[in-house]
Formats: C-alpha cells, sequence, structure tokens
C-alpha cells in the first residue's frame, strides 16, 4: 500500500509503498477513504512536539470495515465507519471509569511510542523498518485501529468528510459537552475560527448558546465562522478583541472562552474576554512547553476556571457525534474546505503551516 512517512523531524512526509498491515487480538482493518490534516500532526512533523521516527501520521480517518482481527464479531466487512484520534485501550484504570479521553495505554504507549497496546507498530517497510504510528497511522491507504474505536456511519453522512468527525468534531465536542458543560443560554466566545474552532461554534449552537462571539485575525475565517453558526465576530486585527466582546456582551464578558490554537496570546485573550464566574476552555495543543501569564488575583477574586480540554470519551462520544451529525445538528462538510491526494500530504501541511487553509483539508485516498 501507499503511505505518506515522516522520516525524520523536523522534515517533510515522502510517499512510500509498504506493506498492507494486519490486524490482531481486539483490532479492525480499516480501508482508509479520507483522513483529516490537523495542527497536531503539523507539530510532530516541525519536532514542536516529540514522537518516534519513521512515521505514519494521520489521527482522523473515515473508510470501510476490510478485514477483522481474532476476537472481533463486527462490523461487518464493507461497512462505512470513522475513527477517533483517540484509540481507548478499554482495559486502564481511566477506560473502566468511562474516561477514555485520558486513557493511559493511549498515552503512554501511543503517543509516547508510536505502537498500539501490545507494545508494537502494525507498520513496518519491506525492509523490516519499524513505523511509528500516530494514532492508526491514517496517511495511508489502510490502517490497523482498535476495535474500540471504529464507529458505522449512516448513509446519510458523506464518507470522505466524516473523516473530520475523529478529531476536529470530536474534540470540539469534548470542549463543549465535557470542558465547558454548556448549559443553553450561555454566552461563549470562540478564540481562533480554524477547524476545531468552527466546529465548537457548530456544537455550541446545537447545546443552545444563546450568543456566540468568533474572534480570530482573517476576515476570511470570520466570515465562515458565521456561516455555520456565530452570531458576532470580532478581528483582534484591527480591533481590541477584549473591548468589543464585552462591547457585545453588555460589558459582562461571556460565560464560556473556548481557546483554539494553543498560542500564549491567545489563551491570555480567552482569559481576559470571560465575565465574573466565568469558565475557559483551553483546546488548542502548544509546542512543547509553551506557557502562558495568569492573573492570580483576578483568577481568585473572580471566581474564574480554566478547563483542559483534550478530546472527547470516545466510546460513549462518537455514536452521539454521529447521531447529531447526520440529524443535522452540524455537518461535517460545512468545514471541509480542501482537498488533496496521498501524494499531495506534504504539501497539504505546508499549506496548514502557511495558514492557507480555512476550516479543516482532508487527504482522500
Amino acid at each position: 500500500m501507499k503511505a505518506a512517512v515522516l522520516q525524520t523531524a523536523p522534515g517533510d512526509m515522502r510517499l512510500e509503498e509498504i506493506p498492507i498491515p494486519e490486524p490482531r487480538d481486539g483490532e479492525v482493518l480499516v480501508k482508509v477513504t479520507a483522513c483529516g490534516v490537523c495542527h497536531t500532526d503539523l507539530h510532530v512533523v516541525k519536532a514542536e512536539v516529540a514522537f518516534p521516527t519513521p512515521a505514519v501520521l494521520g489521527h482522523e480517518i473515515s473508510g470501510s470495515i476490510a478485514a477483522l482481527g481474532p476476537g472481533v464479531a463486527g462490523p461487518p466487512i464493507g461497512t462505512n465507519v470513522a475513527s477517533a484520534f483517540i484509540m481507548p485501550c478499554g482495559r486502564c484504570r481511566l477506560c473502566a471509569i468511562g474516561r477514555d479521553d485520558l486513557c493511559d495505554n493511549f498515552f503512554a504507549m501511543n503517543r509516547l511510542r508510536g505502537t498500539l497496546y501490545d507494545g508494537t507498530s502494525r507498520l513496518h517497510r519491506h525492509d523490516g523498518t519499524t513505523l511509528a504510528m500516530y494514532s492508526m497511522g491514517g496517511l495511508a491507504e489502510y490502517a490497523v485501529v482498535p476495535a474500540t474505536d471504529v464507529f458505522p456511519l449512516p448513509s446519510s453522512l458523506p464518507l470522505a468528510e466524516s473523516s473530520v468527525l475523529g478529531c476536529a468534531v470530536f474534540t470540539a465536542y469534548g470542549a463543549v459537552r465535557h470542558g465547558a458543560d454548556l448549559r443553553g443560554g450561555e454566552r461563549v466566545a470562540v478564540v481562533a475560527a480554524g477547524g476545531v474552532g468552527l466546529n465548537v461554534i457548530q456544537i455550541a449552537r446545537a447545546f443552545g448558546a444563546s450568543q456566540i462571539v468568533a474572534v480570530d485575525v482573517s476576515d476570511e475565517k470570520l466570515d465562515i465562522a458565521r456561516r455555520v453558526g456565530a452570531t458576532d465576530v470580532v478581528n483582534a486585527k484591527t480591533t481590541n478583541a477584549t473591548e468589543r466582546v464585552r462591547e457585545l456582551t453588555d460589558g459582562r464578558g461571556v460565560d464560556v472562552a473556548f481557546e483554539v490554537l494553543g498560542r500564549p496570546e491567545t489563551f491570555t485573550q480567552a482569559l481576559e474576554i470571560i465575565g465574573d464566574g466565568g469558565r475557559m476552555v483551553a483546546v488548542g495543543i502548544a509546542p512543547g512547553k509553551t506557557t502562558a501569564p495568569v492573573e492570580i488575583t483576578r483568577l481568585v477574586r473572580r471566581g474564574l476556571r480554566i478547563i483542559g480540554s483534550y478530546g472527547a470519551r470516545t466510546r460513549a462520544d462518537m455514536p452521539e457525534i454521529i447521531r447529531l451529525a447526520a440529524g443535522g445538528a452540524f455537518r461535517p462538510e460545512t468545514i471541509v474546505t480542501k482537498r488533496f491526494s496521498l501524494e499531495e500530504a506534504d504539501a497539504a501541511y505546508k499549506a496548514l503551516d502557511r495558514g492557507e487553509i480555512l476550516g479543516r483539508a482532508i487527504v482522500v485516498m
């Protein structure tokens, strides 16, 4: 099969022919239709986040079931499916209490070592060289995924675009549902209207937010934000965003602000625009050990809360995400603005790095 392989980091992805992987106990082989292009992969490409190389990146996929490993009863061969980037082992202490988003083995074995949960990768070159897997290694024609992370898609959802359900939508849903515990009628702001930020807007609207303010430095992104549900938009490049958000919210600030970029300036911005008793949900991943200043006295006196949100809870939330998408509460195709072939995977991440991707791009096999 063809796969986009990152030889070293920082570095470029190069297309290679490697063997089709085989699923083992409790695993499924997916013939990949599409894989989302995410900033988290880009952090690895740029060596801003440590990960073993050589590696196959790509962590949000859609496709069809090609084979079932031993002990796996379904879904049937040929079923269209989507997979989330957090692949729960289903056995650790945190999975046992439903906290798939904190799965011990996912972080210790996949995110640190690039393996699945028997301690080995399913990917290798013809000469035997091991290729690390970032989640399922979705930038390839086939991917092995734990059966805990394979979810059937209804025919009403477009297959290729549904790849973004596994990270861009999944991450946003976790932030709104669990991070913020958003309640109907609350006012929210979304700082950074990229692929995940646009989905936070769509999901906050579905959860009944009364006002949704999108903050970004790109008028093009803000135009898309308005189309998917933002009631107000603020260009932080041309205006004082803190003052403008407070003007739009009767001087109070918002109940919840979502920071979806992972930069110190946007982290601080999100804290500044929440009102007394408000919550700031930090979603964006930052390079390395990046830090941001926090005004301690205001945090204490005004009862503010800072909540980290990495993703949703795979086994419980992915079926609900798919149900909501199929019912029209939000649609994956609304944020997919650009397609690349697998041969163009490296170009896709370079375009993302240059800020040329509005919404979400996908690599289509």
